[in-house]
């Protein structure tokens, strides 16, 4: 049975809209519609509440207006200045005089009114027909863009069209604040080759493309992540039972592996926000197939005993991943690292080696290349340390490729070698660890997550997907060392002369935290990396063991980099140092 969605849903300060159902195309309807009446009702007693002016203005003017009856009254006076200025307004009904006759006050409520509604984090979807096929699809995304457009521009036509009739005159300032939809998404029912455990997921549509109204700025109530993602070895289906009606299915690409993100509408700014970090699953990857990953966040959690937990489908050849429903999860680490936690296991099954760090084709004018991987856990300088290659002040780079900013893999190519494989497209980086004014230059494809924030975070694409799937022969594989300064005895690089030293250094995974987790002070993670290795320990030592041989007897070079992230007063320049230490490093290749 397919379940019917609600026209449009307020939750968690956000507004869900369907917009074939709300859909206006006139000022006269759109403020004639439900959702601005539930909004109206909404703002009137916000005011009421705090005991504002506006809220006191109201009464002093509308007096024979009942409390119950107010925002009624005040939709109809919108309604009239939508088309009618003050003067003409009274002239047809004296009881506005009062509230028309104070016109700046008028005009803040406006103003008040305007900016509740743009507080929200606003989304919009629009569901296309079912196809039979992966043609003739062009024209519901068309339209889908289209349907974003007209919504935007006529609220922001009613609000100044209001202003206008209330002041009297045209603003000489006029200001394109985004007054739509942050972020949209057309919708689609398909079917999928859906086990019979998975039978309630069947009916939630897939989101078949996104989009992003940037900047974007989101708050989640979360600013961390928290402890380590469990193993249950039970799913059943009462575990997965959900009410579709509520529920949207991402599609996604987590590198070469199809991943179906079935969420909760309450965590759909989350959600979204995957298009700046993954590639996006064609219709080809769902229609009929079966996913590698699912993951499945927002679960009331009936028989789950954690809020995080992972399983093993064997009989269906699935990774599982299984979140439930709190606000301890409101927290983007949480989509992004379940997603790359059963990634990595299913690398491991695979004869993969799954790396937590960054990797890097750097080509300098001279005609140097490599392909340089940096290990490390959160907050230890990867991402920071290649960033900075960017903001080098050197003309000596020609060509730079992120392969992965995060999450990849190893494995051996046809020709032989050793080579990395990515996960993501796009970046989830500290704000506060990037150089000054970066962010803000790539402030209008950017998605910020709590810049108010210790731990504030920039989700931005970096790279494209046939870089993170190509296969890139790895030439120097480095653990980031974030908590060891530079002096006589600890250079920038340091290079190990055998595996066994290698994996010592890469297994202990020493990392200063900088409170970007739970985690404070030194600490040590198996590999540098809670999401997969850990959990199956004994394969993963095998694969590192065979790999970090592998490399040796090659010729790839194995060391640390020292990127003094974790050291107060280097947040900066540490990873910039670093960056410069490994171009001197390229040089050298040459000479």
């Amino acid at each position: 049975m397919i379940t019917i969605k609600k026209p449009y849903v307020i939750t968690r300060n956000k507004v869900i809209m369907d917009y074939a159902r709300v859909y206006c195309d006139t000022p006269e309807k759109l403020l004639k519609s439900a959702l601005f009446a539930d909004l109206m009702e909404r703002f009137i007693e916000k005011t009421a509440s705090r005991g504002s002016s506006i809220f006191a203005f109201l009464l002093e003017t509308l007096p024979k207006i009942k409390r119950d009856d107010l925002p009624g009254q005040i939709v109809n006076l919108l309604r009239l200045l939508a088309s009618y200025c003050s003067e003409e307004i009274i002239a047809m009904n004296r009881d506005f005089e009062p509230v028309l006759s104070r016109r700046e006050e008028l005009h803040e409520l406006v103003e008040e009114l305007y900016n509740f509604w743009r507080r929200f984090e606003r989304f919009l979807y629009l569901e296309a027909p079912k196809r039979q096929e992966a043609t003739n699809s062009e024209i519901h995304g068309v339209q889908f863009i289209k349907s974003n457009e007209e919504f935007k521009n006529l609220v922001l036509y009613v609000y100044r069209r209001i202003a206008e009739n209330i002041s009297g005159h045209n603003p000489r300032v006029y200001r394109q604040l985004p007054s739509g939809a942050n972020m949209g998404m057309l919708i689609e029912q398909v079917d999928w080759m859906c086990p019979g455990l998975y039978g309630s997921l069947s009916q939630v549509p897939f989101i078949r493309l996104s989009l992003v109204n940037p900047p974007v700025i989101l708050y989640p109530r979360s600013n961390k992540r928290k402890g380590a993602f469990e193993e249950t070895g039970i799913l059943t289906p009462d575990m997965l039972r959900i009410d579709p009606s509520e529920w949207f299915c991402y599609p996604v690409k987590v590198g070469a592996l199809t991943a179906f993100i079935f969420f909760h509408q309450d965590f759909i700014s989350l959600a979204l926000s995957l298009s700046n970090l993954f590639e996006t699953a064609r219709y080809e990857d769902i229609r009929g197939q079966k996913p590698d990953l699912i993951m499945v966040f927002g679960l009331p959690g009936q028989g789950l005993r954690s809020e995080t937990m992972f399983y093993d489908d064997v009989d269906n050849n699935i990774m599982t991943g299984l979140v439930t429903y709190s606000e301890e999860v409101d927290y983007f680490g949480y989509f992004k690292k379940m997603a790359l936690t059963l990634h990595n296991i299913s690398m491991l099954k695979k004869g993969r080696l799954p790396l937590h760090g960054a990797m890097v084709h750097i080509k300098l004018k001279d005609g140097c290349e490599a392909n340089i991987v940096i290990v490390g856990d959160s907050g230890a300088g990867k991402s920071e340390t290649i960033e900075a290659f960017r903001t080098l002040n050197t003309e000596d780079i020609c060509d730079l490729k992120i392969i992965f900013d995060d999450m990849g893999s190893l494995g051996v190519d046809a020709g032989g070698r050793v080579a990395g494989y990515g996960t993501e497209t796009g970046a989830f980086v500290r704000l506060d660890d990037l150089e000054p004014g970066y962010a803000y230059e790539e402030i209008d494809r950017s998605i910020f997550m709590n810049p108010d924030k210790t731990n504030a975070r920039l989700i931005i694409p970096v790279t494209r997907y046939n870089h993170i799937v190509k296969g890139y022969p790895v030439d120097l594989l480095l653990y980031a060392n974030n908590y060891e300064q530079i002096d006589e005895d600890h250079s920038v690089v340091e290079f190990f002369n055998s595996s066994e030293e290698a994996l010592d250094v890469f297994r202990s995974g020493a990392r200063l935290a900088k409170g970007t987790t739970d985690e404070n002070g030194l600490v040590h993670t198996y590999f540098a990396n809670p999401f997969g290795g850990p959990q199956r320990r004994e394969i993963h030592e095998k694969q590192a063991e065979f790999y970090f041989d592998y490399m040796f007897k090659a010729g790839v070079r194995i060391g640390q980099v020292r990127t003094r992230l974790g050291i107060r007063g280097f947040e900066h320049t540490g990873p910039r140092t670093a960056s410069a230490g490994l171009l001197q490093i390229l040089r050298s290749k040459k000479n």
